[in-house]
């Protein structure tokens, strides 16, 4: 069993995201990001894309949203992201949000 420090490999990345799939698990069948947005960060798009459906968990604050969902997604809140649907996320909070979003492959030959 393995352990794996998201948070340490969040910060260190430009994007400010870690992505815990196929290239640590060996498998197509499920993958998790863990994000960070900065205070005053904006328009940080999700979109699944193609074959994909994602949830979007609000951890640590509140994500004010626009796209195919618009409006605050309070702490501890989710919403359900489907294939080309988008939504851009933004902190206009003095502190970091953190986010989780699990995804999944609804098409078998998406990959």
């Amino acid at each position: 069993m393995r352990v794996y420090e998201l948070r340490r490999t969040a910060t260190q990345s430009e994007r400010g995201e870690s992505l815990l799939g196929f290239r640590e698990l060996g498998s197509h069948a499920c993958y998790m990001i863990y994000g960070i947005l900065k205070p005053g960060e904006q328009r940080r798009k999700i979109k699944p894309g193609r074959g994909h459906e994602e949830i979007l968990l609000a951890i640590m604050g509140d994500i004010h949203a626009t796209g195919c969902y618009t409006g605050t997604l309070k702490e501890g809140s989710a919403i359900h992201i489907r294939g080309e649907e988008e939504c851009f996320c933004e902190n206009t909070g003095e502190s970091e949000v953190i986010y989780i979003i699990a995804g999944g492959h609804t098409e078998t030959k998406a990959h």
